[in-house]
């Protein structure tokens, strides 16, 4: 009990130490409420006047359409991919050497990071949803038990992503650049996340591609629940889902970081 007491203080702690780096960049928070602002502006306005001559698109109404489209919003920044860049820049400085030499596992110490750092960020999104809400006509859920459904569909969807970033961030032991890398993650996730659209408006084998892949339990899964799509007994299947994905990505994860520190070369000798 003392020893898991310890582990939970630690994290802790790393994630503190976290929150207090994404607090020393305010102006770019600012800057990304901004332009996710007027980002919402301009969904709200284009699903207007696609549902103007119809009902329903891909078995949504425009109500739900247009609460998924706002929501998605908030929840951009899931589609974020640091931990290619931190990983890049410690196998660059040679700074990887030294975190793998430090008594905490590197993988959990970065996800109490990354969890920390989305706490921050929605916290920062709060501002959105009012305004979404108040003038742009969201529609949110009064039930309680939504809510305890979205924030544990979140929270698996985010390990999820996690999980998929560290198995990417790998790569970067095997390339001098890993910029390129990030910016595969980013649309990616973009896409076949769900951030741009609802995935059920894709056609039927860019929806099997999406299926195939990670990205839309990040993003789209607590979406959809918490713009009223999802119902509440359609969970169990939704969160065995993840859970399956958390176990296969967090294995695989080991096994490909495992093989990629064993020919790690610290860029420039």
């Amino acid at each position: 009990m003392t020893a898991l007491r310890d582990r939970i203080g630690v994290m802790a702690a790393i994630g503190a130490m976290a929150l207090k780096r994404e607090l020393a960049e305010r102006s770019w928070f600012w800057m990304q409420l901004v332009v996710r602002l007027v980002t919402m502006l301009v969904l709200a306005h284009f699903w207007r006047a696609v549902y103007a001559d119809t009902e329903r698109l891909g078995g949504l109404a425009f109500q739900q359409t247009l609460d998924y489209a706002l929501l998605a919003q908030v929840l951009a920044p899931l589609s974020e991919h640091k931990l290619i860049t931190t990983f890049s820049r410690l196998l660059s400085t040679g700074d990887m050497a030294i975190e793998l030499l430090r008594p905490v596992d590197l993988q959990a110490s970065e996800y109490a990071g990354n969890l920390a750092g989305l706490v921050l960020y929605e916290a920062f999104q709060l501002p959105l949803l009012v305004v979404a809400w108040g003038f742009l006509g969201l529609r949110l859920p009064g039930d309680p038990l939504t809510w305890a459904a979205f924030l544990v569909t979140l929270l698996l969807g985010h390990a999820i992503l996690f999980l998929a970033d560290w198995i990417l961030a790998c790569l970067a032991f095997y390339t001098t650049e890993a910029w390129g890398i990030g910016v595969m993650r980013h649309v990616l996730s973009t896409f076949f996340g769900g951030a741009l659209l609802p995935l059920a408006m894709l056609p039927g084998w860019l929806r099997g591609v999406a299926d195939a892949l990670p990205f839309a339990q990040g993003i789209a899964a607590p979406t959809l629940v918490l713009a009223g799509v999802t119902p509440l007994a359609q969970l169990p299947s939704v969160w065995g889902l993840q859970l399956a994905w958390l176990a296969g990505l967090w294995l695989l994860s080991r096994l490909a970081f495992a093989r990629a520190v064993r020919q790690v070369t610290v860029h420039g000798g």
